[in-house]
């Protein structure tokens, strides 16, 4: 078996000497090393900031990177440059199942997904939807690994993703053509336009792709339109923004190893189907009073979904329509004290979600309320080390509703009530000059959504998932030269999972689990023209208390190294080139840990090669480029396998005016 991230004998955070090591060694870098990139404007506190005061310990990713890897969506761009871990999308979609810190099948539940601050994490199991966001349209992407439930609340403990969209333009009026086609009939059409004149603004994007995808009985369309307008006044700004998208999907359903083996590419279910509408709508202000920024969003998001499931001697359909509404204000105060500067953040979150369920077996009524309150202080001293010192707290109340005269034994208005608190403590200082220390230790909680109680384990809802987190790192080196290493720690309690050895199967609270280990990320210019990039993750996760201790978790690979190299040289050329390896891990149904096998480790390479002359830009890219048959999703001990893409070849025309 596999020794773990840490022995048992070991200090839980002996990987930070090395770290430490390594990091104090860039400060070595030649002249490259001198370059000084443009300040990025980056979220602190729910507040816009100078990177300076970026949330300790992030990473951002600029339109500037998405472009150059190719990316043409935004889940894309988290995976191939931010170098986080995604599954393969069990419908066709683009939407791969984001996982920081080592959740497995879990993961899309801790993991906040933020859209300029806007949620877009459903109450369900299921994903959150990035495709129909506009790649054109993105200004940055912020990854926040670790807890964040003090500022963004609950299902934050593996990390928060922040999508930050361009919010006016300036003057004139700009936009872009784009087509790309490729193998399996994909295609992808997309249109942005944007102007600016004085204090109003507006932008306008629309998009068509589709693709028969890898699989038989896979093809995905999806069609997307979004904008936004946005006046900006002397001490603030505000404005509006849209999105509406429409999918198809066919599901090609799972495989055993044998079938995977003899064919990945066919289906068992070539007729089930289904579809997915949605629409969003928010409102933003913001506003400055003397040392008072004040800052709100109001949003609105519906979404209808259709699936109809064949199988021999009938067909089972499912529908449902679900809603949230979002109303967030906040406030930040700044003072100074002396040599110090304090920030001061408060606010609170109230979102409404509610869904009605028409299917052949179930015919649910769901409603949640979720009102929560928080308060953030950081202070912010020395300058010649940029000491920061930061910490805060959060309540959180849930209100559940549910009713279902189909489910067994039925269900009549079940009314529930939970309260959790999260707090955290954090802070930063640079020794020297480019090398930063940080720390973190608070703790974060999750909520089981509708879908989880509805299946549970348990007469009674499911209790909150707690954890306590902690967190070391150092940072060291310029732009062009770079290093970051983590070692971390969340030690869970009535962590919220589905238990297949519960009867048929069921949503349960675990014995006492463990997530712990190191992520180093690393960036060097070579020359004026080559810029690699390295990131690595190494989580253990495994029970620590009950029956299954010392046992491995499922669906979590031990490592997973991300390797990227950026080429641009004079003349209009460039090429991007990655590589991914990802370790191997238990099946999903392997709680006991005695399956015999795992699912097998993989590597996949992309590239991109492009040629620019003026506005236009000519592209090719490939993915899985070795065309590696494997797959990352496995939900039984050799079956429930839904294979991974082969290779893909496009072709694609850009027109920037």
């Amino acid at each position: 078996m596999k020794s773990a991230v840490v022995s048992r004998s070991a200090p839980a955070f002996k990987p930070l000497a090395l770290a430490c090591a390594l990091s104090l060694s860039v400060l070595a870098a030649d002249a490259l090393a001198q370059e000084i990139l443009p300040p990025i404007v980056v979220t602190g506190a729910r507040f816009p900031a100078q990177a300076a005061a970026a949330p300790i310990g992030a990473t951002v990713i600029t339109a500037e990177e998405i472009r150059r890897a190719g990316a043409t969506d935004v889940n894309a761009a988290i995976r191939k440059v931010g170098g986080v871990y995604g599954r393969q999308s069990l419908d066709g979609s683009p939407d791969f199942a984001l996982d920081l810190r080592g959740f497995g099948s879990n993961s899309p539940q801790n993991l906040v997904i933020l859209v300029d601050g806007v949620r877009l994490n459903e109450n369900e199991l299921a994903n959150a939807v990035l495709s129909s966001i506009p790649v054109d349209t993105v200004e940055r992407i912020e990854i926040v690994r670790g807890a964040g439930s003090v500022l963004w609340g609950e299902g934050a403990t593996g990390g928060v993703i922040n999508i930050i969209t361009r919010r006016g333009t300036q003057g004139g009026t700009h936009g872009s053509l784009f087509a790309e086609g490729g193998r399996h009939d994909s295609h992808d059409l997309r249109a942005s336009l944007g102007h600016g004149a004085g204090p109003l603004s507006f932008d306008l994007a629309l998009a068509d792709r589709g693709t028969d995808n890898y699989r038989d009985n896979n093809a995905f369309k999806q069609k997307s339109a979004s904008g936004g307008v946005q006046y900006r006044h002397g001490a603030g700004r505000a404005g509006l923004r849209f999105e509406h998208a429409e999918q198809d999907a066919r599901f090609p359903g799972s495989l055993n190893e044998a079938q995977f083996l003899a064919n990945p590419r066919q289906t068992l279910t070539p007729d089930d189907v289904g579809n997915l509408d949605t629409d969003r709508v928010s409102a933003f202000v913001e506003h400055r009073i003397g040392q008072v920024e004040l800052a709100a969003e109001l949003s609105r998001r519906e979404r209808e979904v259709g699936a109809s499931y064949f199988y021999t001697g009938g067909v089972t359909r499912v529908a449902y329509d679900a809603s949230q509404t979002q109303f967030s204000p906040r406030a930040r105060h700044t003072a100074l004290i002396g040599d110090k500067r304090n920030e001061l953040v408060a606010g609170i979150d109230l979102v409404r979600w509610k869904r009605q369920t028409r299917s052949d077996f179930s015919l649910g009524d769901a409603a949640q309320d979720a009102q929560a309150v928080y308060l953030r202080n950081e202070l912010l001293w020395n300058a010649a080390h940029q000491a920061r010192l930061a910490f805060g707290g959060r309540h959180e109340r849930f209100t559940k509703d549910y009713s279902d005269p189909l489910a067994y034994p039925p269900v009549v208005n079940e009314h529930r009530r939970q309260s959790v608190n999260a707090w955290s403590l954090e802070g930063s200082i640079d020794p020297m000059p480019q090398l930063t220390v940080f720390a973190k230790l608070g703790r974060s909680y999750r909520i089981a959504n509708v879908d989880e109680n509805s299946l549970r384990g348990a007469p009674d809802v499911l209790a909150p998932q707690v954890s306590r987190d902690l967190e070391l790192g150092v940072t060291a080196g310029s732009a062009a030269r770079q290093l970051t290493a983590r070692v971390f720690r969340h030690r869970l309690s009535d962590e919220i999972f589905y238990d297949p050895t519960i009867g048929w199967g069921a949503n349960t609270n675990l014995d006492p689990t463990r997530r712990q280990g190191f992520e180093l990320e690393g960036q060097q210019a070579l020359t004026a023209a080559l810029r690699l990039s390295a990131k690595w993750q190494r989580v253990g996760a495994e029970f620590t208390g009950g029956a299954n201790a010392g046992r491995e978790m499922v669906l979590v690979p031990e490592n997973v190294v991300t390797l990227r190299a950026a080429w641009t040289p004079a003349g209009g050329h460039s090429a991007d080139i990655g590589a991914q390896w990802v370790d191997s891990q238990r099946y999903g149904s392997d709680f006991a840990n005695d399956c015999g096998a795992r699912i097998p480790s993989y590597a996949t390479f992309d590239a991109r090669y492009a040629y620019r002359v003026g506005g236009w830009e000519a592209a090719v890219t490939a993915l899985n480029l070795a065309d590696r048959q494997y797959y990352s999703n496995a939900f039984g001990c050799r079956s429930g396998i839904y294979p991974s893409d082969g290779r893909q070849l496009k072709l694609s025309l850009r027109y920037d005016f």
